[in-house]
Order: C-alpha cells, then structure tokens, then sequence
C-alpha cells in the first residue's frame, strides 16, 4: 500500500454566537483530511483538523503552510499505513495536535474501509448509545434558562452549565432555579468555568457552589498555576475537573508529573487539543492508575471529528455522561448517522441527517 493524501477547508457556520469566558465565536474555520491508497483511490479515510482560536496550540497563522507540508510529505514517499500511535512522532506533529488526531482518524477510517466507521463496536454497529450531558451556553439569564428548559424535556440526565461571564450571584440564582424543579437524585449538573475564578476568591466560589451539589467543576482557574490548582483539588467541597491544564502537555513523563502534582477528581479529555486517540488512551491509562475519573469531550468539531471522538469514547465501558453533545450547533454541519435521542448519542447508519 502507498498512500496518498489531501485536505479541504470549510467554514462551519454556528446557529448562534457560541459565548465562552474567551468571548463569543460565530464561525469555525475546519480542515478535512482524505488518505486513500494509490491503487485503490475510490476508497479512502477522512478526518478533521480543527484547532480552537485561544485554546489549542496548533491555532497559527502557519497551519495551512504545514498542511502543506504534510502532504507533500506523504505524497514524495512510499508511506506504508503507520502504527497510529507513532505518527506524531514519525511526521513531526508533537506540536500540531489538531493535525495528529485529523490523521490519525483518517488512517483508522481507510483501515475499516472508508465511510463512517473508525472503530467496530457496539457502538458504531448501532447497539448502543453514549449518554452525553446537555451543554448549556453562556448568555444572559433568559436565554440559558431557555436552553436548560428544552435539555430538561428533550430527556437529559446530566446538565453541563457554562459560568464565569455572568455575575456570580445570577449564576448561583440559576442553579438554585435548577435545583428547585431538578433535585440532585435527578439531574447531575456540572459546571465549567473555563478559568474564569483567580486563585484568590477560587476557595470562597467553590464554597458557594458546593451547596447545589453540583457532580465537578471543569477548570475553575487558568491553566499553569499548578501549586495552586493543587490546593484547591485538595480541599474543594466541588470535584474537580482537569480541562485547559492537559492541552499543551505531551510525553507521558509531563503527564504523570501533572497528575501526581495535582491529583486531580477528574480529567476531561479533548482529542482535538491533547493529540489524538493514541495520546487520550495514555491519558486515561494514567488517570485510572491514579484512581482519577475521566470523560471525553468534543472540541467544537463537525460530525468528521465528532464521530471519531464518539467511536474511540465506546471502546471504553462508559457509564458517565460524556460531552458528545455538539454535532447539532451548525447550519452548515456534515450530514452524518449520528443521532441524540433521550439524552444519548447514538449511531444510526440508516438515518443520515
């Protein structure tokens, strides 16, 4: 076999300005990677570059110049379908995390021949479904008890709340609300604060916060303060939960270093920004020998990249809410069988929509 390689730009069109603590995204810009076999072109693999402005590594003026590259790379050699787990390292991606996983998604996608399938299990054989938390985005008070509405009648078990953009004290209104129609023993709520608290008043937030038993709270001081973010996962009354802190780590040496510094509750893995699959199974593999939970996460990725990250995710014994929920938040999506019915994600190879 010798491969060949391409890509594609598109722009994803969101159906509303997305709001972060990092400000509001209304486009995506995305690349797709297509790998085929020189001999047999009408099968081939595809995946999905698509770095984060302000989060992931990779997000450069110089992106597309080393798309290039790469596919100059693999098209002047003779390349034999690679052990994924060694392509960032036998093509130089270490520091392009968004291009390694677009990659390395697209060898497994050739390797199963083509079409949606990137892992065969229960999963993408349409057996079983991945339950997923419904994502609530920040905005105004309105507008996200609006979307905490339609997640609670369309079947979700399991809320994620973004905050930190808000004043504190309506966000803490719009649990107490939550919690009024939708006890603990009924919905699980997390919180993701994307950094927003200073490691001054993270203590006194968290205490607050703890009163609506809330499941964890994602990254609730900016990435790198590691002696700080070890205190607060040491005495906080709200789990927490490792997010941006993982994305700009790579070896396993970093790794074990972040996990047995910090010791965090949980980390959320996001394939996107961490490096691929072969780097969130290592990630994983350390958590649980630390006795850390973990769950995966989508990064804002069309259906390409979503339904690779869904299909790695049911390799696992999964029983957690995962955060699977983003395939529905573009105009302009690629039309896939991936499904959310009753607050799961499920794959149907006969309803592409």
């Amino acid at each position: 076999m010798s491969l060949c390689l391409s890509y594609t730009r598109h722009t994803l069109q969101f159906k509303f300005d997305a709001r972060t603590s990092r400000g509001a995204i209304s486009e995506h810009i995305v690349y797709y990677l297509k790998v085929w076999d020189k001999e047999q072109p009408e099968v081939y693999g595809t995946g999905e570059c698509a770095p984060l402005a302000g989060l992931s590594i990779d997000y450069r003026p110089d992106l597309e110049q080393k798309l290039e590259q790469l596919v100059q790379q693999v098209n002047s050699r003779e390349l034999e379908l690679l052990q994924v787990n060694r392509l960032a390292e036998e093509l130089d991606l270490c520091d392009w995390p968004a291009i390694a996983f677009a990659l390395e998604t697209a060898l497994l996608n050739l390797q199963h021949g083509g079409g949606w399938k990137i892992f065969d299990n229960a999963f993408s054989q349409g057996e079983t479904g991945i339950p997923i938390n419904g994502l609530i985005w920040m905005g105004d008070k309105a507008f996200m008890q609006q979307q905490i509405e339609k997640k609670l009648a369309e079947g979700y078990t399991c809320l994620k709340l973004k905050i930190g953009s808000l004043d504190f004290t309506a966000e803490l209104d719009l649990l107490q609300s939550i919690r009024e129609v939708a006890p603990a023993d009924c919905l699980t709520v997390r919180v993701d604060a994307n950094g927003a608290f200073s490691p001054q008043e993270a203590f006194k937030k968290l205490e607050r916060l703890a009163k609506y038993e809330l499941h964890s709270i994602e990254q609730p001081i900016k990435a790198g303060q590691l002696h700080e973010m070890a205190k607060l996962c040491a005495y906080t009354p709200v789990p927490i939960a490792l997010d941006e802190e993982l994305i700009a780590i790579r070896s396993s040496e970093e790794k074990k270093h972040l996990l047995e510094t910090v010791n965090p509750q949980y980390i959320i893995l996001k394939p996107t920004l961490v490096g691929g699959l072969a780097s969130s199974a290592a990630w994983i593999k350390l958590a649980e020998a630390k006795g850390a939970g973990w769950w995966i996460t989508s990064a804002l990725e069309s259906n390409i990249g979503l339904n690779a990250i869904s299909q790695f995710t049911a390799q696992y014994d999964i029983t957690t809410p995962q955060g699977l929920g983003t395939g529905q938040l573009y105009h302009n999506n690629i039309p896939s069988p991936l499904q959310i019915e009753q607050g799961a994600l499920w794959f149907r190879a006969s309803q592409e929509a």
